[in-house]
């Protein structure tokens, strides 16, 4: 049980990381954000909007409770990254640019899944309390 807490923490921390330090350009209209969104055809007025959900998201996940809620950002995650993958392979940036989106699927799928077996833990040891 420690150990997929600790597992699961390093994950969720890293992918929290990861998105709060996307979020916060996007927020503050870096202007390296807006012409990296420029770059790959989009609006700059979408930025703000994608900053702040990635910020959401984090707090969904790392606020206990809320697990409906807490699927959806991991969802938006996976949207939100799968997008940027596409858009960059899309223009035709170089396979160094969009290969590194990989670790941040690498990141969610870890969270995600050892969340899960976190809840499942916590499950078997609260009935094997109760039977003994």
């Amino acid at each position: 049980m420690k150990n997929i807490k600790v597992v699961y923490w390093i994950f969720t921390g890293l992918l929290a990381a990861l998105m709060v330090f996307g979020s916060i350009p996007d927020i503050l209209y870096v202007p390296d954000a807006v012409a990296l969104f420029t770059h790959l055809g989009y609006p700059a007025y979408l930025l703000p909007f994608l900053g702040v959900a990635k910020l959401l998201g984090v707090m969904a996940i790392l606020i206990p409770g809320f697990p409906r809620i807490k699927e959806w950002a991991y969802a938006g995650f996976v949207f939100d990254l799968a997008g940027a993958m596409y858009s960059t392979i899309s223009v035709g940036d170089p396979a160094s640019v969009w290969l590194s989106y990989i670790i941040g699927f690498i990141l969610i799928a870890g969270s995600y899944i050892f969340h899960h077996k976190k809840i499942i833990s916590v499950s078997l040891s609260s009935k094997n309390s109760l039977t003994v």
